[in-house]
């Protein structure tokens, strides 16, 4: 490019780098994972335990799941749109001893049978919780405890809503259970 003119060779590297940061088809989230203390807060307010099947729509690189299992007892399930996301997180899996309680699938999340699930943990948006919430209420059986990091799910009430600080910034969790 040495012969390119001073506004061109700014607007092709634009190009190249953005080339680089393009979206998954389907993935309507930018991945950004979830802090562990929130993590926490989520599978306590499920009261998640050692006869749960935690399902993690969005699962990014699989802490929920992983942590669900490692520490909860539980069994998870990570379904997440970026292949490379899903390698990553069967890699953390596997590291921490947990293949055979954890799994993740690529899979776009209103394709995923969500039947199995006793808990449901989203990360998502307010306008996807909206609408993945006649999902939910078709596939999940009663009881089923869903709980959201950050966004609510528009006119369904939340059970319970608990806040809490991590290094100083301020988030919120929300309960749902399944008629």
């Amino acid at each position: 490019m040495s012969g390119a003119s001073p506004v061109i060779r700014p607007l092709v590297c634009a190009l190249l780098l953005s080339w680089g940061c393009g979206t998954i088809p389907g993935q309507d989230v930018q991945y950004e994972p979830t802090p562990m203390p929130v993590v926490h807060a989520l599978l306590e307010l499920a009261d998640v335990g050692p006869q749960d099947v935690v399902y993690d729509l969005g699962s990014g690189d699989g802490r929920i799941p992983i942590t669900a299992a490692k520490e909860f007892g539980a069994r998870g399930v990570g379904i997440e749109i970026d292949p490379q996301l899903v390698a990553e997180s069967t890699r953390r899996a596997a590291r921490a001893g947990l293949g055979d309680r954890v799994r993740f699938t690529t899979q776009d999340l209103f394709q995923a049978d969500l039947r199995p699930a006793t808990v449901v943990t989203l990360y998502l948006t307010r306008e996807l919780n909206i609408r993945l919430r006649p999902k939910l209420l078709a596939e999940l059986r009663p009881g089923t405890r869903v709980v959201s990091h950050r966004f609510d799910m528009g006119d369904w009430a939340p059970e319970r809503e608990v806040k809490l600080e991590v290094d100083g910034n301020p988030y919120v969790v929300y309960l749902w259970r399944v008629p």
